[in-house]
């Protein structure tokens, strides 16, 4: 019987897709998604989390306080702790600086306003964990000293404690006002035998947080007694306000005590406007309820299916994590506290506080594009009210307060990525010119960046990241301006854009500060020092998202940068230099505890070795993120660490904002559904998956074939269905010519600026002066002093005090001119030093302490010379013996960045060098708490005598003070000393 060519056709068909057919169905809930969030995951290690009840996105996170100070208290819990102190109404998820803690409530049985921190008796609680439990929007607690169960929900913007005493004898609540931070303002007032409300106004991270309250007890107040400033209790009848008061009340059936609390940042009237319309008619458990079915809602906006438990409880523990802030700020009405600390109102958007943008632009705003996009346009809208309110968008705003902290102008990105995805819901010009606004100003390095193309190390610290990040902010202002037609904007931010080559070094290949237009050195890239953020050079000479196809042409190509990547993750997984506590989850070099290296592994797809980003990918996720109290590599940072674990789990992850492209990684769940706000789905499917099938070996998107190794945003947020077909061993996908993601600025090219590659910048008799330029091809021209500029061929040698002047040229483009001044030292004068500086506080090497150059109060533009826990011991030679009267040297004092004046100085003179005559030592009161930045100038006066030695001795201070911050971890001292004069 002959077979029907319509048959052969199907078996052709079918043999030649060379893929098995299945249907893509949505990805389902097993049970509800909040039983698979661990709040404690991230209390631990350096997370810097919390465990107690907060909304998504809430004004209120209720929370017990276990820590009152240091680095990892700064969410005001760590699981390593074994008492409570109280619970507190505010609290800030993973940060690296502390604040927040308001308003403390800690149920008690004695009248006692010690909080036991000093080791007497106070009303801190012991706990174990065993007694201790939390879910979104819910903790609970048993006080093991007190027998008080403690439960704690909340509502957006107020909250409820229910305590239950043992018995009905001596219940007790303290509200202590003075937890944590320097109070500037506090108030409690007895409102009626049920209500008390006030304010606290405090200063720490955020210089001035005000905080209003309004509290409402389920029983009455028998007796308020209040802290009179020593310990003692007293009466209301006294003169002067009170930071600590104790409730005590009646409850003779020993009833659970409710406490219903309203927070504000307006005034008391907005606290219990929050209070009277979110909890103050409703029982513990439907707040409890509405808060969980809120975060159940929350959830469901990424639904996966797995069979590896901790995998699911990574995943959604990361995904509530990154819906803890932004907070809102702003009460029911529409009130809230701007930037100005003036009351402002709206009711067309949500105003938000807490943008960690440094941290966040990275992964979790580009995540809140996908599920978020309302509330993103919620965030632009804040930006722009920010932006009149105090005169600039923020960059780590709090509470009403710009902090000034971290680098960047990372709320441009924000607006350029969701602009460029179509979330508009704003004014787009407004929001242009605020964009514009933050990159035109001169603080922070912008003044020297806009004007040489780069930021000097001896201009402002941390100059390398700042040059690197600004470049890419400016590349997003740049798409903003394309896509809005304004042509003479693109051109101004595209050149911008391309400012990150005046760091590269050619010669070592990584990212460098520029000192006097040489090169910082001694060079080593692992060494922490002032001229990254929070980094080494390892670690930031990657950040080029917005243009890798030109940084790989500095490099040489993709074999460079492939092998670039390939040393980074193997490299010696130790860093040198400054101790730096954010560089944690090291793969090499490699950081993920801290955000810059959170697009490298991403990198590989750029060469078209695409199966090394799925090896990396898979080991961060795997090892990096564990389901444990220190089971984050870093701080939180508000949601960023947890953004890359979501958006990489699924598959992708967004290594340019601003691009409207998702680079592949390597998913790890079989499927999971992304429900989007315009009621789609995106479904993401990963056939044969398994924890050795960790390589891609095809992807389809909608029935197609991909090929490329990228995804576009719009097909994500139209719906659709993207599957994985997974392998044991690396394949073919990706790996062709055009199957890449690339990055790349094709127009409006720069010239980088020319730099001195050898020359001594101080030196004796001659030093000679070799130049040199990154861009390939391009003339070198140059001028000593006024003369004439003229073509550069060969080194050239200076004898005395120069300046060096230089630009390059080629074709029509020209770099800016750069003036570089050579000093010429006294060829009879040396100094020998008896004790070591720090490599990265060198200010340039052995001479700095009689260079003739001054210092400026800021150590981190590289002129201090550092010298750490050890003595300064240094002689200086004249050369012959000279006719002296005044001998001076120069101290800086920075006690937040632990540098202390020294305790002693003592200056000797001889005139052998064998023998020394002391002038009388000078005492300085070193240990004192002193908040200025100073530089105190020690002057020995002699009758004038000829000598041709000196020798200045400043003693070190060594350990740190007890009231300073790195007292308790063991902090020694630094003496920052500059140049030592003689007359």
């Amino acid at each position: 019987m002959p077979i029907k060519p319509t048959l052969v056709l199907i078996v052709l068909i079918s043999f030649f897709s060379c893929k098995e057919s299945y249907s893509i169905k949505p990805a389902k809930k097993d049970k509800p998604l909040t039983n698979y969030v661990n709040t404690f995951i991230g209390t631990g290690g350096h997370g810097h989390t919390y465990p107690g009840a907060t909304m998504p996105f809430g004004m209120m996170q209720l929370s017990p306080d276990t820590r009152l100070e240091g680095w990892d208290g700064c969410s005001g819990y760590h699981y390593t702790d074994q008492y409570i102190y109280g619970f507190s109404h505010t609290h800030l998820s993973g940060t690296g600086i502390s604040d927040y803690g308001d308003v403390l409530l800690m149920p008690t049985n004695t009248i006692n306003f010690n909080n036991g921190s000093d080791g007497k008796s106070g009303y801190r609680a012991h706990f174990s964990h065993e007694n201790e439990s939390a879910e979104p929007g819910y903790y609970k607690v048993h006080l093991d000293s007190t027998d008080i169960d403690v439960e704690l929900t909340v509502s957006k913007r107020s909250g409820i404690h229910k305590y239950q005493f043992p018995s009905a004898e001596n219940q007790y609540v303290v509200l202590d006002l003075d937890h944590r931070d320097k109070l500037l303002d506090y108030k409690i007032n007895q409102l009626n035998d049920t209500e008390i409300n006030g304010l606290r106004h405090s200063s720490a991270w955020a210089k001035d947080q005000r905080l209003f309250y309004h509290i409402k007890f389920s029983h009455p107040i028998k007796e308020i007694v209040y802290d009179d400033g020593e310990g003692v209790a007293v009466s209301k009848n006294y003169k002067f306000e009170s930071k600590k008061a104790i409730i005590q009340f009646e409850n003779p059936n020993n009833e659970p005590i409710l406490i219903k609390t309203g927070i504000s940042a307006v005034d008391e009237a907005g606290a219990y406007k929050n209070l009277k319309a979110e909890v103050l008619n409703k029982d513990f458990e439907t707040v409890k309820q509405e808060a969980q079915q809120a975060w159940e809602s929350q959830l469901e906006k990424i639904v996966i299916e797995s069979d590896d438990l901790d995998k699911k409880t990574n995943f959604y523990s990361a995904l509530y994590h990154t819906m803890i802030a932004p907070n809102i700020y702003q009460d029911v009405d529409g009130r809230y506290r701007g930037m100005d600390l003036e009351i402002h109102e709206t009711k067309e958007f949500d105003y938000y506080t807490v943008f960690s943008l440094w941290d966040t632009y990275r992964a979790a705003h580009p995540l809140y594009t996908i599920i978020e996009q309302d509330k993103t346009n919620d965030f632009i809208n804040t930006f722009l009210a920010k932006y009149d309110e105090g005169g600039i968008m923020p960059m780590w705003d709090l509470s009403g307060n710009y902090t000034d902290c971290m680098i960047g102008y990372h709320a441009v990105p924000v607006v350029a990525d969701a602009y460029l995805k179509g979330i508009r819901n704003y004014d787009t010009e407004k929001a242009f010119e605020a964009m514009k606004h933050s990159a035109t100003r001169d603080k922070f390095g912008l003044e020297s960046y806009k004007k040489y193309g780069f930021i000097p190390v001896d201009e402002e610290s941390e100059s390398v990241s700042k040059t690197l990040e600004y470049a890419y902010d400016d590349w997003t202002i740049a798409q903003m301006a394309k896509a809005m037609g304004k042509e003479d904007d693109y051109k101004t931010y595209i050149q911008r854009a391309q400012y990150y080559k005046n760091v590269f070094d050619p010669s070592s290949k990584f990212m460098r500060g520029r000192f006097r237009n040489t090169w910082f050195s001694p060079f080593d890239p692992y060494e922490v020092n002032f001229n990254y953020t929070e980094a080494n050079s390892w670690q930031y000479s990657f950040y080029v998202p917005q243009d890798i196809s030109g940084f790989m042409d500095l490099l040489g190509g993709k074999e460079a940068l492939e092998s670039q990547l390939d040393e980074l993750f193997s490299a010696n997984a130790e860093t040198s230099g400054r101790h730096q506590a954010d560089i944690t989850g090291l793969i090499g070099q490699y950081a993920h505890g801290n955000e810059p290296s959170h697009h490298m592994a991403y990198l590989y797809n750029f060469v078209n070795k695409p199966h090394k980003t799925q090896e990396k990918v898979y080991q961060i996720l795997t090892e990096l993120y564990k389901n444990d109290p220190d089971g984050v590599s870093g701080n939180e940072d508000c949601g960023q660490m947890s953004a890359w674990y979501v958006l990489s789990s699924l598959g992708f992850y967004s290594v340019t904002p601003g691009s409207n492209e998702y680079v592949i990684g390597t998913p790890l769940f079989d499927k999971a559904t992304i429900n989007l706000e315009n009621g789609k789905q995106f479904n993401i499917t990963a056939h044969h998956l398994s924890d050795t099938n960790i390589y891609i070996e095809s992807v389809r998107l909608n029935g197609e074939d991909l090929d490329v190794t990228y995804l576009n945003h719009d097909k994500v947020v139209s719906g659709g269905n993207l599957e994985f077909f997974m392998t044991d061993s690396p394949t073919n996908w990706g790996t062709k010519i055009g199957q890449e993601p690339k990055t790349e600025i094709e127009t409006h090219r720069i010239l980088p600026s020319p730099f001195i590659a050898k020359g001594n910048i101080t030196f004796r008799d001659s030093t000679e002066v070799v130049l040199n330029t990154s861009e390939k091809d391009a003339k070198i021209f140059y001028a000593i002093n006024d003369e004439d500029f003229k073509l550069y061929e060969t080194a050239f040698s200076l004898t005395k005090d120069t300046k060096v002047k230089l630009y390059s040229e080629k074709g029509s483009l020209k770099s800016p001119e750069l003036t570089t001044p050579f000093y010429k030292i006294d060829p009879n004068l040396s100094i020998s030093l008896e004790s070591e500086f720090a490599n990265q506080y060198s200010a340039g090497g052995n001479d700095a302490l009689i260079d003739g150059i001054r210092s400026t109060k800021n150590y981190r533009t590289g002129s201090w010379q550092g010298y750490h826990n050890t003595d300064l011991v240094a002689t200086v030679d004249l050369g012959r013996q000279k006719a002296i009267n005044t001998i001076s040297v120069n101290f800086l004092q920075d006690q937040g960045a632990w540098i202390f004046y020294p305790t002693e100085v003592e200056c000797y003179v001889s005139k052998d060098g064998k023998n020394y005559k002391a002038l009388p030592f000078q005492k300085i009161n070193t240990s004192e708490r002193n908040n200025d930045i100073e530089i105190k100038t020690v002057e020995f006066k002699i009758p004038t005598t000829e000598y041709k030695y000196v020798k200045i001795i400043a003693k070190k201070l060594g350990e740190l003070p007890e009231w300073h911050l790195g007292y308790p971890m063991d902090g020694r001292s630094w003496i920052f000393a500059d140049e030592i004069s003689i007359k």
